[in-house]
């Protein structure tokens, strides 16, 4: 059986895109009753983007909608009718949790501050998904990971080599988004936590610039410490040989490549050798101690990187399986997809589509009694509006009433 903690927790949310919406994911994931509440004419702006999915033979099934947003039941709601407003505020009044992520200025307009959820149920916990924070010069600006969290907050100057031609961007889609969802549905959970021991509900807020920060936060630290900071390096510099010859991306013939990464070179070096048929290193005096392995780093560096380039990058992936070091293949999302070890750890959770077919979505990190959740898909747009209004005492009539006044889909 497996475990849904949240079973029993209620969550509304009024979020679109990915950085809030992965938060109710999340919980929906482990158990949580999440309503996405649904712009009534357009949806979830995102409903409208494509983003490596496979065109018409996909179907209903768009990763970009379904990994933020399975699990979910969705309502459109025209929050800025009174008939729509009034609506939601059913909708909260017995909610454990209300999520969003409009702007400021948005939710001052349709009502949707704290002190308007709580006039309606004076004990939830209200969460704010924002791109820069509640206070401060730019708490009033929107951001995307692609901006805030990746470019502003350090992580694009840091992976952009010093002789790039260009930034270095996102490694792929809602990379920040789908971190920031995972903190923010921590975050949740610590507030259901603290409610239950203190009987008070908090305001929880995560930002994209904070999540970016956290995420950079050991040069930060360091930055703060000293008031410097390490400016990246050439696309050719063999700065991290020069410190730790177990450290580095070694270039296979086949032009892949091969991640070392072992902190402990005066421990490794002899299996490292061993593997890479450099035995004889062992007997030269400048690898022979750990100090002189260190002192001698670039040059011993320089016969690793040799090795490897000698021979493809599958014989490496076979022949370092034995090695007792920290390595890694590089690897492209399609061998990814395809790791052993991924469907061992039940990293990928299968999905069954509108149309009946079996789909694969990647899981919420969390795993509990070692057991990976079960997913159901996302929502279509206003899929449960009905539904949603019956459970709120509404009569055929009214729901009919609602949708002429434009109130919802």
């Amino acid at each position: 059986m497996v475990m849904k903690p949240m079973q029993g927790v209620k969550m509304v949310e009024v979020a679109q895109f990915t950085f809030t919406p992965a938060a109710g994911a999340v919980l929906s994931d482990w158990g949580a009753d999440v309503i996405k509440v649904e712009h009534a004419v357009t949806g979830d702006a995102q409903r409208g983007l494509r983003l490596g999915a496979g065109g018409a033979a996909a179907g209903s099934f768009q990763p970009l909608m379904e990994h933020p947003n399975r699990g979910k039941r969705s309502i459109g709601l025209a929050l800025e009718t009174p008939e729509g407003h009034a609506v939601l505020m059913e909708l909260v009044k017995d909610a454990d949790v209300f999520l969003i992520n409009f702007l400021p200025a948005a939710r001052r307009r349709l009502r949707l501050e704290v002190e308007d959820i709580r006039a309606a149920n004076p004990n939830i916990i209200y969460v704010r998904g924002s791109g820069h924070g509640q206070r401060g010069p730019d708490a009033e600006k929107g951001g995307y990971d692609g901006s805030t969290f990746w470019c502003r907050m350090g992580s694009a100057h840091a992976a952009t080599p010093s002789d790039s031609p260009r930034v270095i961007s996102q490694p792929a889609g809602a990379y920040g988004d789908s971190m920031g969802g995972m903190t923010i549905a921590g975050g949740i959970s610590a507030a259901l936590f603290a409610r239950d021991r203190t009987g008070e509900p908090s305001v929880v807020d995560v930002s994209l610039m904070s999540v970016g920060a956290w995420a950079f936060a050991l040069t930060l630290g360091n930055t703060m410490l000293t008031d410097e900071f390490m400016e990246p390096q050439p696309l050719d510099s063999p700065a991290n040989l020069a410190v730790n010859p177990t450290i580095g991306n070694f270039r296979t013939s086949d032009n892949r490549w091969i991640n070392f990464t072992m902190l402990q070179p005066g421990r490794y070096f002899a299996d490292v050798c061993k593997h890479l048929e450099l035995e004889h290193l062992l007997e030269d005096e400048r690898f022979a101690t750990a100090e002189a392995l260190m002192a001698n780093a670039l040059e011993a560096g320089r016969h690793v990187a040799d090795a490897i380039a000698a021979k493809p990058f599958a014989y490496w992936l076979e022949h370092l399986k034995t090695m007792e070091g920290q390595w890694a293949a590089i690897q492209n999302p399609l061998e990814i997809v395809n790791d052993p070890q991924m469907e061992a750890n039940g990293y990928i959770v299968p999905v069954e589509d509108l149309e009946g077919n079996q789909r694969k979505l990647i899981a919420n990190p969390v795993q509990f009694d070692e057991t990976a959740p079960t997913l159901t898909r996302a929502p279509q747009f206003a899929e449960h509006t009905d539904d949603i209004l019956r459970e709120l005492g509404k009569t055929e009539e009214e729901i009919i009433e609602l949708k002429i006044a434009g109130a919802c889909t």
